[in-house]
């Protein structure tokens, strides 16, 4: 049941900012590294796979898929994060702080997103 619970609420967290690209698109837009092409299709399947990703948790037949998805999915968006924390001029409303912990926080959301991986937690939940 536990374990129910955690996966949903992980899954339900990338829905919720998958959706949060499409309702607040410039935030994304402004935090795209600038050698990066495509910003606006970049951040449209960014949001679309966190709503697939986090819904497809959600459920015990696509979780160990969704699981590797969303581990890829924090990989491809980690130079994202890397750009605000060094550039946190550009983010004035985010305390310089949170931009370096999100760094660490990303490995620990691929450990969690991992965790999901295994054939015992796709059974076992």
């Amino acid at each position: 049941m536990k374990s129910n619970v955690l996966r949903w609420a992980f899954g339900l967290f990338f829905v919720a900012a998958g959706a949060n690209h499409f309702f607040n698109p410039r935030f994304y837009l402004a935090i795209m590294p600038p050698y990066l092409p495509w910003h606006g299709a970049l951040v449209f399947v960014s949001g679309v796979a966190e709503v697939l990703l986090g819904a497809m948790l959600c459920s015990r037949r696509t979780q160990r898929l969704a699981a590797w998805g969303l581990i890829m999915l924090l990989i491809a968006i980690f130079p994202a994060n890397i750009h605000m924390a060094l550039n946190p001029d550009r983010y004035p409303g985010i305390p310089s702080i949170a931009l370096w912990l999100r760094l660490p926080l990303q490995f620990v959301m691929m450990a969690m997103a991992w965790s999901y991986t295994r054939r015992s937690a796709a059974t076992a939940a």
